[in-house]
């Protein structure tokens, strides 16, 4: 039918995100992305806007995928902070260790990247990363210690997300990031003991 999509929009959207997982923001030309979701220029400023609306649509959809999964290991375990942090650990160790997908995480890439980003992705990114970390926040609000030290774990706890996605990225094996995780986690429950202003 004339003036109708031939393509899906889901999936096309799957294909640039990859891309620009893989690749970054910078090295995600048109061409590669094109190439990928097999759409011409036209059609994906059509579908999705600029190079730029295309990639906060990917975010978006990265965040939408892992951001469910994150909130699901972090609400599994009520009353329990440090098995909540572990939990989510294990949901990105499980992604990093996943073939199916590329090394690494999209919003850790893109904040490295951010200033080479526009104005708008840029924050994009980094409201990705304050809704990570507000997450983490929520699962460690069962525990007594005082809100600042609160604040600082969650903080530190999205520190650690990242530099997992990173080193992953540089060929670190699955039992050094499990052992950095392992770490994070003593040091989330080391944090949570400690007295009140101790």
């Amino acid at each position: 039918m004339s003036g109708r999509k031939q393509f899906d929009t889901s999936a096309a959207l799957d294909q640039a995100m990859r891309v620009f997982w893989q690749r970054g923001y910078a090295d995600a030309s048109l061409d590669a992305l094109g190439s990928a979701t097999g759409l011409g220029r036209g059609s994906l400023y059509g579908a999705f806007g600029n190079k730029d609306a295309l990639f906060r649509q990917s975010l978006d959809r990265y965040a939408s995928i892992y951001g469910a999964r994150y909130e699901q290991a972090l609400a599994a375990h009520p009353g329990e902070p440090v098995r909540a942090v572990e939990a989510f650990f294990d949901v990105i160790l499980d992604r990093i260790a996943d073939p199916s997908v590329p090394v690494g995480c999209l919003i850790a890439q893109s904040a490295a990247q951010s200033p080479t980003l526009q104005g708008e992705s840029g924050n994009h990114v980094r409201g990705l990363l304050d809704a990570q970390r507000q997450r983490v926040r929520a699962a460690l609000a069962d525990s007594s210690a005082d809100p600042a030290t609160l604040d600082e774990l969650a903080a530190f706890v999205v520190s650690v997300n990242l530099s997992l996605a990173v080193l992953s990225r540089a060929g670190s094996s699955d039992a050094e990031l499990r052992s950095v995780a392992r770490l994070a986690c003593t040091t989330v429950g080391d944090a949570l003991a400690r007295p009140a202003g101790g």
